[in-house]
């Protein structure tokens, strides 16, 4: 075995997480949006002095309601960012259809920028916009930011907040499903599935745990606290 290959065979490998599949977001967003928007909920309901069964009414039409509402936005959102990047895809392969030479040129200039050598650069350039596929790939990378080929699938983006956002809304629902009628039991569950979901979370991204957790934790508290202050003073009102 030679020297060059005993190098290579030591090299460091590694492999990174699929970042464009686009249902990593919805699906932390559709999570936490769920928890908190039916804890909120159940906390300014409760606080009212809704009875349990107006409760449960309340927490299973936010669920619904806002499962279905978060999974159309995605889809609309996802759908029409990747029209948006298509029809920009279309106006880069027109241009290299039918001025080539200015885009080889302008290729060039990019890998001058990112330190090639001249004459490497132009080289390079000329070399890449032989194969049209690959000089699209190129030109949208480096203007768009994005891969064209690998866009994220608005089906998965609907379906992974859907699922999400009824995970979690679930959540402070279940102790009165169970007939056990307690808002601090609720809110106290609510409580952990925050502080939990924000850890894990951050630790997905490379976060201490702790941090994501209590910011996730006091965020929804803000939200639960300010509607149950507003169903105290409506309920006041009221009775």
């Amino acid at each position: 075995m030679t020297a060059a290959s005993d190098t290579d065979s030591e090299a460091p490998s590694h492999e990174h997480r699929d970042v464009s599949g686009g249902w990593l977001r919805p699906a932390v967003f559709g999570a936490m949006d769920g928890l908190v928007t039916n804890v909120s909920l159940i906390a300014g309901v409760g606080a009212g002095g809704g009875a349990p069964h107006i409760i449960v009414l309340t927490g299973l039409a936010g669920l619904a309601a806002g499962a279905f509402s978060m999974a159309t936005g995605e889809y609309v959102s996802v759908s029409s960012q990747n029209e948006l990047v298509a029809a920009e895809v279309r106006k880069e392969r027109f241009e290299l259809e039918n001025h080539p030479d200015a885009e080889r040129r302008e290729l060039a200039g990019k890998f001058r920028m990112w330190g090639v050598d001249a004459d490497l650069a132009d080289q390079a350039a000329r070399q890449v916009s032989a194969h049209p596929d690959h000089a699209l790939a190129v030109h949208v990378r480096d203007e768009l930011g994005v891969d064209h080929q690998v866009l994220p699938s608005p089906v998965i983006a609907a379906a992974a907040s859907l699922v999400t956002f009824a995970v979690g809304a679930l959540i402070p629902l279940l102790p009165y499903l169970v007939s056990y009628d307690s808002l601090g039991t609720a809110l106290g569950l609510a409580a952990v599935a925050a502080f939990a979901g924000g850890g894990l979370v951050a630790r997905l991204t490379d976060r201490p745990f702790l941090r994501g957790a209590v910011r996730q934790l006091l965020l929804g508290a803000f939200a639960a606290g300010v509607t149950y202050l507003i169903g105290s003073v409506v309920g006041a009102v009221i009775h």
